[in-house]
């Protein structure tokens, strides 16, 4: 599971390292951690949907782990369509030269980045308007 956090002013992401899953429970008590260590205020969870906006099975797992953080966090959860995620930060690894066994270790981190950082520059550009 790839896992950033913004900054204080909610403009920047930065990556944190990759986590493995091991089971809801331990999912989401590694995360409950992390929203208390980082005083996190809003979840955002990418939703996987097919490229014609059908969320498959993959997307309803993300929707029902989104329903467990809400309730055990008692936070805002938020989904963010994160179509071609992991093929950007493919991309963005490649031309950074890493080679392909490095790439597989911090692909999802890189991919939580751009979906944060997706959010967030919506959200700016919301609020400007």
């Amino acid at each position: 599971m790839g896992l950033a956090v913004s900054d204080e002013l909610m403009l920047t992401a930065q990556p944190l390292p990759t986590y493995r899953r091991k089971g809801w429970r331990q999912d989401l008590a590694h995360l409950q951690r992390l929203v208390a260590a980082w005083e996190v205020g809003e979840v955002v969870i990418g939703l996987p949907k097919h490229m014609g906006g059908a969320v498959g099975p993959q997307a309803s797992r993300a929707q029902e782990f989104a329903e467990k953080m809400q309730e055990a966090f008692l936070i805002p959860v938020t989904l963010w369509d994160e179509r071609l995620t992991t093929a950007q930060a493919e991309r963005t690894l490649i031309q950074a030269g890493l080679r392909r066994a490095r790439r597989r270790q911090v692909i999802d981190s890189v991919a939580a980045l751009l979906i944060l950082q997706n959010y967030l520059d919506r959200r700016g550009r919301e609020r400007r308007e």
